[in-house]
């Protein structure tokens, strides 16, 4: 159905206090895809669509629609719970984004591996991997090329084609030419369509979400370029806040403490940037509140650094009004890193998803905070039980700079920021120089037994780059001493004065003798991008990665962001954990498996650690004891742990049932609301996803699923749930009998 509105210049709205003061227009608002069912009353009067649904406890919301010149507006929003009457929180509020656009280039970094491996660099090649670029910048002019690199890749800068030119670079507001609008349901949500955008070289729609069960509202420029190199960034604002006698900015700082503003003095010209905590800001308006937010791991491509650099903002736009919202900066604040500063990968014709979160509430500023925090525990892993919660390739130098500060004894903050997280155990991942390996392994040995004790547990780990392909990860079950090099004649095994055992490393035969030897075990970290661009794929049938010992891959999302997945790392590592499975039916090997990296360096108090790492929920009821790290090796080895961003959490789940019917169970939990589960198998050729839609559920949920699927012909499943907000977990493949 449709319904056609017409408004005059100044008509009132029945139960709103404010009367638009710009000239509206006649709308043409479909319906033909709205449900009563979905527990949200769409409605129509003389403005444009009217929602109204139960939110967060016993808050009520009802959102009133429109377009004024093209534009679509927030003409009212307002609240009430079961004690007060209705209270006007926005009027003639409306929806910013801007827009900076560069030019993708792929990196040196991907291009030594495929020149090594013969690969022919044609355009098709360029162009299919420079999307999973890490060492890009695009917004960066300085003169000197390679300014700001790690050290040079067979004697070239990292980044060909520099120095960028300023041309390259375009900065846009949205515009609007919106003449009607689509209602949607999808369960218990709706979504408010607005054709009719273009946002600098992309075109496409403004949608705004509402879910049953929660305050949250999503806003969202859905938009495609047809530019064929382009890398972006974007912010999102609510404008239009009444500046009355209450109202003011919150945040707390980096140092976690309260910050807030009165919006006192001139209005100001551009955006305040503020580097708050937790990604949060929230204004004070009309006697309630307004949280500002990114979506909490979707917004951030791939670093080597958690800095906060300022994704808030506010701006005071007279004495009557302000903005807040999201952003992104323009650049790196360490040098080091500055060539580091991706933005996100638009292929041409794919559907960004540009995301910005408000959540209002009548409560005070200090309980919308708390509210708002909810959907990421407190920016914390959750406690599980029967589970410890694992980060892993952390680049935190850790035997190198334990040398450095002169005491074994000496304390790394890298450590307690990451154990504030929620994380009981940290895996540093080591890199050390050749002429002091063995000290800077032991210690790194040495040093982990010092920074653990019986709640939170360091793990040695330790990156090498040479031999088996690609980079790989070593994961140790105890100490062992190695150097990458064997003169003719010497054995494997020798005796060192100081260390004791250690091995001699010239091959990968060496490699896979003491991984075997010792119970270790290998990944590959950033698989098919950086330094392993073309890996795992071109030693697929090698002995070293048909090795049970060689696990699998790291899962991070983020190296190459593009906001069209929607999965985290929907188009590189996900497809490889299935391919990597696909390869293995019919050899007896185990299954192939993820876990979770960050691939970041040093970190401090403040750092934006939850962000920009997923983390490993391991099966595990104890950690280990000293430096005997065997029960972490063998929950590996068995696949009985899940990864995840940290949102949703799959407790249990079980394939039951034999021959081709079989039945998934899983017990899941979310905070933001759900979007779909899926069972994923592989018959050794192709991969199948059966998804359910889960749009149903609210928001902070909880449910046992039962999914019934077809296993015939099948070798190995999976299970993953993903929620709204680009979240998820995954389980591990098992081999189906």
């Amino acid at each position: 159905m449709k319904f056609s509105i017409f408004i005059a210049l100044g008509m009132s709205l029945c139960t709103f206090a404010h009367e638009s003061q710009a000239q509206s227009q006649a709308i043409s608002c479909n319906l033909d895809a709205y449900q009563s069912t979905s527990g949200i009353e769409v409605t129509s009067n003389t403005a444009g669509p009217l929602l109204r649904w139960r939110g967060t406890g016993d808050e009520q919301l009802q959102l009133q629609l429109t377009i004024v010149d093209g534009e679509p507006v927030i003409r009212s929003l307002q609240m009430r719970d079961d004690d007060i009457p209705w209270r006007t929180v926005l009027t003639d509020a409306r929806i910013e984004f801007d827009i900076v656009e560069g030019f993708r280039r792929i990196s040196n970094q991907q291009l030594v591996p495929l020149r090594a491996l013969g690969i022919e660099l044609t355009q098709e090649v360029v162009d299919r991997y420079k999307w999973d670029v890490f060492w890009d910048a695009p917004l960066d002019l300085r003169e000197q090329q390679g300014t700001g690199n790690p050290p040079p890749l067979d004697g070239v800068a990292q980044q060909p084609g520099l120095p960028r030119s300023s041309d390259e670079i375009r900065r846009n507001s949205i515009r609007y030419n919106v003449n009607d609008c689509i209602v949607i349901s999808d369960g218990a949500r709706v979504e408010v369509r607005f054709p009719g955008v273009t946002l600098g070289s992309f075109s496409g729609e403004l949608t705004l979400t509402v879910y049953v069960g929660t305050n949250l509202i999503r806003t969202e420029v859905l938009a495609a370029t047809q530019l064929p190199s382009v890398a972006y960034k974007y912010d999102v604002g609510l404008s239009g806040l009444d500046l009355d006698v209450t109202a003011s900015v919150a945040w707390r700082d980096t140092g976690y403490q309260q910050q807030s503003f009165a919006l006192a003095g001139p209005a100001n010209e551009n955006g305040v940037p503020v580097t708050a905590a937790n990604r949060l800001l929230v204004a004070t308006t009309n006697g309630a509140s307004i949280a500002a937010f990114p979506p909490p791991h979707t917004f951030f491509w791939a670093r080597e650094v958690e800095i906060n650099v300022g994704y808030n903002w506010y701006r005071k736009d007279s004495d009557d009004s302000f903005s807040i919202g999201i952003r992104q900066g323009e650049q790196e604040v360490v040098e080091r890193y500055m060539a580091n500063w991706s933005l996100y990968s638009a292929p041409p014709g794919s559907q960004q998803q540009m995301v910005g979160y408000f959540y209002p509430s009548l409560s005070d500023g200090d309980d919308t905070f708390q509210q708002a925090l909810a959907f990421t525990h407190n920016d914390v892993y959750k406690a599980l039980n029967g589970y410890k919660v694992m980060g892993s390739h952390y680049h935190t130098d850790m035997g190198r700079n334990l040398i450095d500060s002169g005491s074994i004894d000496t304390r790394l903050r890298d450590f307690e920021v990451i154990r504030s997280a929620g994380i009981d155990i940290a895996g540093p991942v080591d890199r050390p120089r050749e002429e002091t390996q063995l000290q800077e392994l032991h210690w790194l040995f040495e040093g982990a037994i010092r920074h653990s004790d019986a709640d939170f547990m360091v793990w040695p780990q330790m990156e090498n780059s040479n031999i088996l392909g690609g980079h790989w990860d070593l994961l140790f079950s105890h100490p062992v001493y190695y150097v990458d090099e064997r003169a003719p004649g010497t054995p494997l095994v020798t005796e060192h004065s100081e260390y004791g055992k250690m091995y001699n490393i010239g091959s990968a035969e060496d490699i896979m003798a003491m991984v075997e030897a010792e119970n270790m075990l290998i990944y590959m970290p950033h698989p098919r991008t950086k330094g392993s661009t073309g890996y795992p794929d071109a030693v697929a049938n090698s002995p070293q990665f048909l090795h049970d010992s060689y696990r699998g891959a790291g899962w991070r999302w983020g190296m190459g962001s593009d906001l069209s997945e929607k999965r985290l790392s929907d188009f590189r590592v996900i497809p490889l954990l299935d391919d990597m499975n696909n390869w293995l039916v019919g050899t007896g090997l185990q299954p192939k498996s993820l876990i979770a990296i960050t691939e970041t360096y040093f970190k401090a108090p403040g750092d934006d650690i939850y962000a920009n790492g997923p983390v490993t929920y391991l099966k595990l009821d104890e950690l280990p004891v000293g430096n005997d790290y065997s029960p972490i090796i063998d929950v590996l080895k068995s696949g009985d742990y899940f990864v995840t961003s940290g949102e949703v959490l799959i407790s249990s789940h079980e394939y039951i049932g034999s021959g081709d019917e079989r039945v998934l169970l899983a017990d899941v939990e979310w905070t933001f609301p759900l979007d779909f589960v899926e069972v994923v198998y592989g018959d050794g050729l192709q991969t199948i996803s059966v998804v359910i839609s889960a749009t149903h559920l609210p928001a902070f949920g909880s449910h046992t699923f039962e999914i019934p699927f077809n296993a015939g012909g099948q070798a190995w499943v999976r299970f993953a749930a993903w929620d709204s907000a680009g979240n998820g977990a995954m389980t591990m493949p098992v081999w189906l009998e």
